[in-house]
């Protein structure tokens, strides 16, 4: 198999280097928009591990897990042998349907200003027993839980952070919110390595919190943020 022509400009667009903070989660949404746009056709190979590690500033271990994120997803397949590779799939998975990006980037914004500011609230004020003990247990919770849960205590997560933000009028904005992006996240599997990474934003955003670190929390749930927007303008843009 070949792999798919393009040109100059939109090569270099789509395989520029990625962020540090969530290398994988963009290398995932690098590759579904490689695979949308048709930059490599169902049938055609995508460039080696090597190659892709190199374009996307990353190590090839990131890129490994990221084609086995959409292997699972059914959108690559690998094959062995003198002409295996990492194979575009065909036909690929049917999409939920266009997402207009305008609202997209409307939800996705206000998401970042809302959630960024209830964990910069929540860090700097004095947290009653109860608070922290909510927060702890919602940690834990989702930490530990199968993947069939994993979005729901996700979210129970972070509406425990808005409460513990002391500001009750944020809350039903929250819920809203993320109704809305929970809605978009259901078109798509999740995907198991990102649940690890995520995992270990959600420790860093709790003990900051806990810790009254209110710049740390901001930045960690911006971070956190990051990551999951990728994949939504990857799988839905």
């Amino acid at each position: 198999m070949t792999r798919a022509a393009s040109s100059p400009d939109l090569g270099r667009t789509v395989y520029r280097p990625v962020r540090g903070g969530n290398a994988l989660e963009d290398t995932v949404a690098r590759l579904v928009q490689t695979v949308r746009l048709g930059v490599v056709a169902p049938g055609e190979s995508l460039p080696s591990e090597r190659d892709l590690a190199e374009r996307y500033g990353v190590s090839r271990d990131t890129v490994r897990q990221a084609i086995g994120e959409l292997a699972d997803a059914g959108y690559v397949e690998r094959r062995r042998g003198r002409y295996g590779g990492t194979f575009v799939a065909d036909p690929l998975p049917v999409p939920a349907g266009p997402v207009d990006a305008a609202e997209l980037d409307d939800v996705l914004g206000l998401r970042r200003v809302l959630e960024a500011g209830a964990a910069r609230a929540a860090a700097s004020r004095e947290l009653t027993d109860a608070a922290r003990t909510q927060l702890d247990e919602r940690h834990r919770a989702t930490a530990g839980a199968e993947e069939a849960d994993y979005r729901r205590l996700d979210s129970l997560l972070h509406l425990a952070i808005a409460e513990a933000s002391g500001i009750p009028s944020l809350l039903p904005l929250v819920v809203e919110n993320r109704a809305r992006v929970n809605a978009w996240l259901d078109t798509f599997p999740l995907l198991p390595r990102n649940i690890e990474h995520s995992d270990a934003q959600h420790e860093r955003i709790v003990a900051s919190i806990l810790a009254g670190q209110a710049d740390a929390a901001e930045a960690a749930v911006l971070d956190h943020l990051a990551g999951s927007e990728a994949l939504l303008r990857g799988f839905l843009i």
